[in-house]
């Protein structure tokens, strides 16, 4: 098996991480550019996270590529730990959406 980057050295210990991925896609038609998504999933390795993340895409193309993918353990300072709530997602609701007029 090839290294690919420093994530593929983790150990396989089954640990559950959060994980973002940067997933692209062909354009759309009518598109000049690739669409692209960002999506968080929770995974025990890269891997695997690139397989969650790609079942989440939602663009057209029915074959995402990863652009990248990095294991969210620390932000600003902050440790990021991971709970099971048996919650399968967040509430949709973003306060912060704005449609244009």
């Amino acid at each position: 098996m090839a290294d690919t980057g420093p994530l593929d050295d983790r150990p396989d210990d089954d640990v559950p991480r959060l994980y973002g991925v940067y997933l692209g896609g062909d354009p759309a038609p009518g598109r000049l550019g690739e669409d692209h998504e960002m999506v968080f999933v929770v995974a025990t390795d890269p891997r695997a996270a690139k397989q969650a993340a790609r079942a989440k895409w939602t663009g057209a193309d029915p074959k995402p590529h990863v652009d990248m993918v990095q294991e969210l353990d620390a932000v600003d300072g902050y440790d990021v730990t991971l709970t099971h709530t048996g919650r399968t997602g967040a509430k949709l609701l973003d306060p912060t959406y704005e449609p244009s007029d």
